[in-house]
């Protein structure tokens, strides 16, 4: 069995991230607050960037690491963008439920 720094087997961190990313997949089908919504997104990120890293230490290579910084900075541009637009949908419909935002539609 292959393990990590600190003797943790790989296989505690496949079943953290499902976890993580499953919350994540159930809070953007569940929720109607595109906040929320933004949040869940970013754990789902994160999931996959607690894989990237697990295996990029498992196999000694560096290219997880560097896939994971490439990520989060994606990330930031996605909270820094979806943010704005949702500032710009409240000043309209003052709400940020996504239900209300059909209003939108010409």
């Amino acid at each position: 069995m292959n393990t990590l720094a600190n003797n943790i087997p790989i296989n505690y961190y496949l079943i953290l991230s499902g976890i993580l990313f499953c919350i994540g997949v159930m809070g953007v089908l569940m929720r109607r607050n595109a906040i929320i919504i933004l949040m869940c997104i970013e754990l789902m990120l994160n999931a996959v960037n607690l894989l990237l890293a697990a295996f990029s230490v498992m196999h000694n290579d560096a290219g997880g690491q560097v896939m994971v910084f490439f990520i989060m900075a994606v990330a930031a541009a996605e909270v820094a963008v979806g943010l704005s637009i949702l500032v710009l949908i409240y000043r309209n419909v003052k709400s940020v439920d996504i239900n209300i935002l059909n209003r939108l539609k010409w």
